[in-house]
Formats: C-alpha cells, sequence, structure tokens
C-alpha cells in the first residue's frame, strides 16, 4: 500500500508561481512512474506532468516551458514546478504513482488562479 500526501496548492495572481509537493509513504518508490494530474469542475482528468525512475519527463503541451516536474528518491517526493500561472491552470491537482503493478492516487491538492 502506497499513500501520497499533496501539498502546495492555493490561489495566485496570474503570472505567479507555485510549487506542488507529494510525499509518499508506505514504501520506497524508485523504478515507479510519478505523475500529477489535474481536473478542473466539468472536465476530465488530465495529465500535466509525469517522471519515470530514470527521470524522463512528459508535460502536457499546454504546459510545456512553464510547468516542471522533478522526484527526490531519497526523500519518495515528486515536485511540481508551476510557473507564468494562467487562470486556465485553475483545477484540482492529484499526485500519482503508477507501474505494472499499482496505481495509487493522492487526495488531491485545489491550485486557483483567478482571472
Amino acid at each position: 500500500q502506497v499513500q501520497l500526501v499533496e501539498s502546495g496548492g492555493g490561489l495566485v495572481q496570474p503570472g505567479g508561481s507555485l510549487r506542488l509537493s507529494c510525499a509518499a509513504s508506505g514504501r520506497p518508490l524508485r523504478a515507479q512512474v510519478m505523475g500529477w494530474y489535474r481536473q478542473a469542475p466539468g472536465k476530465q482528468r488530465e495529465l500535466v506532468a509525469s517522471i519515470t525512475g530514470g527521470d524522463s519527463t512528459i508535460y502536457a503541451d499546454s504546459v510545456k516551458g512553464r510547468f516542471t516536474i522533478s522526484r527526490d528518491t531519497a526523500k519518495n517526493t515528486v515536485y511540481l514546478q508551476m510557473n507564468s500561472l494562467k487562470p486556465e491552470d485553475t483545477a484540482v491537482y492529484y499526485c500519482n504513482v503508477r507501474s505494472t503493478t499499482m496505481n495509487f492516487w493522492g487526495q488531491g491538492t485545489q491550485v486557483t488562479v483567478p482571472s
């Protein structure tokens, strides 16, 4: 079993920055893919960014150049640095860890960028 706890969300003005953190507990996560997803009201959950155990990354086109995902294996934590935030980034952001044998989600953290 893996528990994921997100933090760092909040209200930020357009153009501002936030850093989300997701701390995992329960077992070491080195080879698994860790990622951030988001879900805005009335929309489907979508991938924002993911990072593999070898630090390969994938980003949604809408966040490329603005968001950076990273992980600290020693701390079992994944981060999402979000810069140049826009109102369309408003959503609940969820942390995810997955492999062929697991798929766990955090409880989500709200990010609000007013228009």
